[in-house]
């Protein structure tokens, strides 16, 4: 069964959407989202894909334990930074996305990881 390239696509969109609420959450101090619930990463389509579906798909599992593990980060960082964002911390919690910092790192790097399943 080859790698389902739509989930992919959806993830690298849904990973696009996250970093904008980040971004939302600290310029408004609000968030529906809590940090406890961001930090999960088993809960969201991707994560239930990777320790689903995404075992059977993937042949590489040294290359799927990549995606597994920046995934996992980065859902670490995001609540970091929207931990900071609700309590009205915005200047850090936009220092805490700026480029270079280990958020940007591991978004990127996850989004590269996810490219290189899919191709």
């Amino acid at each position: 069964m080859p790698v389902d390239t739509n989930v992919i696509t959806k993830a690298i969109a849904a990973h696009g959407q996250w970093k904008q609420r980040l971004r939302d959450a600290a310029a408004t101090g609000k968030s529906e989202w809590r940090p406890e619930t961001v930090k999960t990463d088993n809960a969201c389509d991707l994560g239930k894909w990777i320790y689903g579906e995404a075992k059977a798909q993937v042949p590489n599992a040294a290359a799927l334990e990549e995606v597994r593990k920046l995934h996992a980060e980065f859902h670490q960082h995001a609540a970091q930074v929207l931990s900071l964002a609700i309590l009205g911390k915005r200047a850090e919690a936009e220092a805490a996305m700026a480029m270079g910092s280990p958020y940007s790192k591991v978004s990127t790097a996850l989004v590269s990881a996810l490219k290189k399943l899919a191709a």
